[in-house]
């Protein structure tokens, strides 16, 4: 399958309204697609599915209906995509990688893996930021990384949660600087963020994609962000890399339904994400919200995963083998 490249709290169970049903469906299978989010509503999932959903919702012909099922980073929603949901295309999931690969491989006790999913298509990669508040002390990333050698384990990081990219950003940070963070995991993306914004923790190890909004609105100030070269929306922001530093890391998140699903469903669910690449309308309000669309489907969206498990599998085999 092709890859495009463009520029880019619920109860347990609690289930959103749907989206009104366009005139004519198309989706082979249902009329109601049922879509698991791993985590509280007003994070990196949720923000995907709005952004999303209304425009497959036209394309497919169908109700999106998410049910949000927060709690052990992603792996209670995804355990039951693979172990006990019904496979004949009813139900899909959004599914957050690495989080996805790195439950399991930190964590035996967790019964998935990705051979167990049917990968329909990543649709956002969003670079990891560092972001504090505003009236933070510390004004640059150097001021940060200072504090945490004067004070080690002792400067306040939150991330998504254990398992997740934020939270193995910071891990590698702590590896290329040789300093120690005390990590605070959050129930995803949106919990992290309020708590650098109330001055809770010391900074927030996020995504772009999540916080960009708050930082147009002064409400979060960034210090670096984890990607390659500087970043069109925050050009004033510099890379670990300009410091020194190489740490490259994010999150991707795009949909999967359980292993076994019908070839039909399979191929008219890919398709529609391969549609949603070229609607103009889709890639514009994407770029408002600095979301990085990187739609890469079937087979292609399982090769991604299986490298980022090799990683990731060799990163904490590292982090183990120092404890």
């Amino acid at each position: 399958m092709k890859k495009l490249l463009l520029p880019a709290s619920l109860s347990l169970f609690a289930l959103t309204a749907a989206i009104p049903l366009s005139a004519s469906a198309e989706y082979s299978v249902t009329d109601e697609l049922r879509v698991l989010q791993g985590f509280q509503a007003g994070g990196g999932s949720d923000a995907l599915a709005q952004i999303t959903q209304p425009f497959l919702r036209d394309i497919l012909g169908v109700n999106f209906v998410n049910e949000y099922i927060p709690g052990a980073a992603g792996a209670i929603a995804w355990t039951r995509l693979g172990n006990q949901s019904p496979k004949d295309g009813s139900v899909i999931s959004i599914t957050n990688t690495p989080m996805l690969m790195t439950n399991y491989i930190i964590n035996e006790s967790i019964n998935y893996n990705i051979d167990q999913l049917t990968p329909i298509a990543n649709v956002v990669t969003d670079p990891g930021v560092i972001v504090v508040h505003p009236d933070s002390p510390y004004q640059t990333i150097e001021e940060l990384l200072q504090a945490a050698e004067e004070n080690p384990g002792r400067i306040t990081i939150g991330n998504s949660g254990v398992g997740g990219d934020d939270y193995f950003s910071t891990i590698m940070v702590e590896n290329a600087t040789g300093l120690k963070f005390e990590k605070v995991p959050f129930a995803g993306d949106g919990p992290s963020a309020t708590a650098a914004m109330g001055g809770q923790i010391d900074a927030s190890f996020n995504n772009v994609g999540i916080v960009y909004g708050h930082i147009t609105a002064d409400s979060l100030r960034p210090l670096a962000v984890f990607s390659e070269e500087r970043l069109p929306m925050l050009p004033d922001t510099p890379t670990l890399k300009e410091i020194g530093y190489d740490v490259v890391n994010g999150s991707s998140r795009g949909y999967s339904a359980p292993a076994g699903i019908p070839d039909q469903a399979r191929d008219e669910l890919i398709a529609a994400f391969e549609e949603l690449a070229t609607n103009e309308e889709f890639l514009a309000l994407a770029e408002e919200r600095a979301f990085y669309i990187d739609i890469i489907t079937g087979d292609d969206y399982m090769d991604m995963m299986k490298r980022m498990e090799e990683t990731f599998i060799e990163i904490w085999a590292n982090v183990e083998d120092d404890a």
